[in-house]
């Protein structure tokens, strides 16, 4: 087999240790690390035909996973006008007015990332936008992807002028007392009413989208990401990305479980497992168990303060509980997304069921887990259900007096538990970190760094928000590196510079273990290696 990749004057990382490796060099070939070693033997092995590149003495990590991504749906939810930065209602008001200007007679303006604390406390809903909007379809998601405004004349063209019932206990179309939507609309079976009713991007737009994501994510040191979907054609997509040598992720994916799938849904999601390609597979199954706090669908123990967030996403939550126990039985891991306490509890009693039942070992985990009692911190480790967690969620959506929509919405107790990454690992959790991209931005040195100093992003200079919660700069690597390969049940062959693993790896200008949480995501990324091959490489090397 011949050695496809040299990298020499390394520094190499462990994030097992947090130290360096005694070697500096290293070769790949079939998509393995083959050999460790100082340069002048590890040179030896190359050929006419081997990428030899001298890395100068910079560190050299496992490749970087996101462990809660949404590839192909971010690449449509964040094409349009970005409303991520807008801080007040005036802020919007002015970026539609600036995006209409623009707009072709008749077209549709779609917004990704509006924040609702822009509303500052006021009701969620198109009012104070009307104005501009007048006559205009248009389509605002909201930050959490769970909910969107839709402005007057797009309620009108999907023909949506009161409530709706749906089979999803969350969903809902927000009227006033009158009976007259507000134009918010709560969870994907809502949004979907009036999205489906503008127009669509053809394959092709939808592809190159989802190439340049990717491209994107390669360049900013990602060499993998758990996929929290398989919606549309998704998988299709990956495929043929795949197929033509352009996927520079490393993907595994996991299909929605809906309530009402019913016994045969459930069959085929298992017969499902294990499809895929070189460099992406379907692996495990996501289920929601609630919404989010800002829009009130969490499932929480107590209501928040609007006497909201008291339900299941599922109508029957026994019913789940009947699905994860197919699912074990089967050896499907799942991820199941719990943002509320009561979902959360409702999760661990499901799992621990399922696994009194017996089966073949599934790993199953929690996604988001963003305000939890102290009950149940250890069910984690006893029940080997991983945490899944997106700190830089707390960062950037959440302030650290409590002033902040999801804060307010629930109250000074639970709001004082808000992602708890540091409880959960003192109690023995298996933590992961991600981005849950678009919700949040995706470059994996802003997660660790997240998870780190908990500021928001674009002011640090701000106070953070639970810095007892705070991650060290090894834990947080690990987040992203081992943890994420025992997540996938990968631990064997990923996650590690180790001869045996994936020649996936990530190449920085500086140490992130020594480098300030801070400064953390300025460092440059130098090179990114998937399966042996560079997909992204600075102009520096």
């Amino acid at each position: 087999m011949r050695t496809s990749l040299i990298l020499l004057s390394a520094r190499l990382l462990d994030p097992v240790t947090g130290g360096f490796l005694p070697q500096t060099a290293l070769a790949a070939a079939g998509g393995r690390i083959t050999a460790l070693g100082d340069n002048h033997e590890i040179r030896a092995l190359a050929d006419a035909s081997t990428t030899v590149i001298d890395l100068k003495g910079a560190v050299v990590t496992p490749g970087l996973v996101d462990g809660h991504i949404h590839p192909a749906s971010g690449a449509e939810l964040t094409h349009g006008l970005d409303l991520s930065r807008c801080t007040d209602v005036e802020q919007v008001r002015e970026a539609l007015a600036r995006a209409i200007r623009d707009l072709a007679p008749g077209g549709w303006l779609h917004g990704w990332g509006l924040d609702p604390n822009v509303f500052a406390g006021r009701p969620v809903g198109t009012a104070p936008f009307d104005a501009v909007l007048d006559g205009v379809p248009a389509l605002l998601q909201l930050f959490d992807a769970h909910s969107m405004l839709a402005s007057p004349r797009a309620l009108e063209l999907a023909g949506v002028d009161g409530p709706r019932t749906f089979g999803q206990a969350t969903a809902e179309v927000v009227c006033d007392a009158a009976g007259r939507p507000t134009g918010l609309l709560l969870e994907e079976a809502a949004c979907e009413l009036v999205a489906r009713t503008a127009p669509q991007p053809t394959r092709g737009e939808r592809r190159e989208r989802l190439a340049a994501a990717l491209r994107a994510m390669a360049a900013a040191g990602l060499t993998g990401g758990h996929a929290m979907d398989a919606n549309g054609d998704s998988l299709a997509l990956y495929a043929e990305l795949d197929a033509a040598g352009e996927l520079p992720l490393r993907l595994r994916v996991a299909p929605w479980c809906r309530p009402g799938t019913g016994a045969d849904g459930v069959r085929a999601l298992i017969g499902q497992q294990g499809e895929g390609g070189r460099l992406w597979r379907t692996d495990g199954v996501k289920i929601f168990m609630d919404g989010t706090i800002d829009n009130g669908t969490a499932w929480l123990e107590h209501p928040d303060c609007h006497g909201e967030s008291r339900n299941a996403f599922w109508p029957d939550p026994e019913e789940y509980t009947r699905v994860i126990g197919e699912l074990h039985r089967a050896g499907v891991p799942t991820a199941t997304h719990a943002i509320g306490d009561a979902a959360v509890r409702h999760v661990l009693d499901a799992v621990e069921k399922a696994q009194a039942g017996g089966g073949r070992g599934a790993r199953h985990r929690v996604e988001h887990i963003e305000t939890v009692p102290d009950d149940t911190l250890r069910r984690f480790a006893g029940l080997d259900v991983v945490a899944s967690m997106q700190p830089t969620h707390c960062c950037d959506f959440t302030r650290a007096d409590h002033t902040d929509n999801w804060s307010r919405r629930l109250g000074e107790e639970r709001a004082s538990r808000a992602w708890r990454c540091r409880d959960l690992h003192d109690s023995g959790a298996v933590v992961v970190l991600g981005s849950d991209w678009p919700i949040a931005a995706y470059p994996p040195l802003e997660v660790m760094a997240g998870a780190r100093h908990r500021r928001p992003t674009r002011d640090l200079g701000q106070a953070p928000h639970g810095p007892e919660q705070a991650l060290t700069a090894l834990e947080a690597l690990q987040g992203v590196t081992v943890n994420a390969a025992y997540a996938a049940g990968e631990e064997h062959e990923a996650g590690r510079v180790a001869v045996g693993h994936r020649a996936d790896l990530t190449v920085l200008a500086a140490d992130p273990l020594t480098t300030g949480a801070t400064e953390l995501p300025h460092v440059p990324v130098l090179l990114t290696v998937l399966d042996g091959e560079p997909t992204h490489r600075d102009a520096r090397l």
